[in-house]
């Protein structure tokens, strides 16, 4: 019988976070192949994000939705005021944080406390909303997205702005592209899924390319996704072989690595 981890990893995030998974799963022995599912692009016009972030002290706190949009907001950014308070999902963007040097040693930073439940609600319960009553929060986030989180924090008396920060789009498939999604098919993989857009673009990109043959096809394949809500969408999506793991690149790589 073949050997499970003979078989290519596919990183489906955004290429600038795919890169540095590739090469930590590289180093762990396994081939990762980048095939990003979702295209970030800033917006054309920066300025809202800009004067946001020029006068960002008189926010007590900043949430981020993504580390797309750390990495769009610190384009703007030499430093972080110590004063204003961070919050973030998940492991990845801690991850980004730190990489443009916010870390628990030089900023408060809240995230949620269990890396198995990642999302906007469990980063409600992590915050002190009695510090935050009738002071100012602003989150970044892109053009489009969910409002649970400004709707609770409205809810608790807080004073929310939203800012987009970029925006989200499925990736042009040509025909080169056509031709590696469907050999990565036919060869089967592992396919790490981060957010249920991808997700839904994947199966509309082999539906174009292969029709309901290659969708049939697709659903059968093992996909790996770091939360309950994209496990949810798998399964409504007819995935019959799907892993959850926890927030963050370690649980990733060692749901693949071990998996026999």
């Amino acid at each position: 019988m073949t050997d499970p981890r003979t078989r290519p990893v596919v990183i489906t995030r955004p290429l600038a976070q795919a890169a540095p998974l590739a090469q930590k799963f590289a180093a762990a022995g396994r081939h990762a192949e980048v095939f990003p599912l979702l295209d970030i692009q800033p917006l054309p016009d920066q300025s809202a994000l800009h004067a946001a972030l020029r006068d960002i002290r008189r926010y007590a706190m900043v949430a981020f939705v993504s580390p797309n949009a750390i990495d769009a907001a610190f384009a703007h950014l030499q430093d972080w005021p110590r004063e204003v308070a961070l919050a973030v999902v998940g492991e990845g963007s801690k991850a980004a944080l730190a990489r443009h040097g916010v870390t628990p040693q030089n900023a408060t930073i809240f995230s949620p406390l269990d890396p198995q439940r990642t999302d906007s609600q469990t980063l409600l319960e992590a915050l002190d909303l009695d510090a935050l009553r009738g002071r100012r929060v602003m989150i970044i986030r892109g053009e489009t997205g969910r409002e649970l989180l400004a709707d609770a924090l409205r809810e608790q008396g807080v004073e929310v702005e939203q800012v987009a920060a970029y925006r989200r789009s499925a990736p042009a498939l040509d025909d080169a592209g056509a031709r590696r999604l469907l050999a990565l098919l036919e060869a089967g993989a592992d396919w790490i899924i981060t957010s249920s857009e991808a997700l839904r673009y994947l199966l509309q990109m082999v539906r174009d390319a292969s029709g309901d043959a290659g969708v049939a096809k697709m659903q059968q394949q093992h996909i790996v996704v770091p939360h309950v809500r994209i496990a949810e969408t798998a399964q409504t999506l007819g995935f019959v072989q799907v892993t959850q793991t926890g927030s963050g690149d370690e649980p990733l790589l060692a749901a693949l690595q071990f998996r026999a």
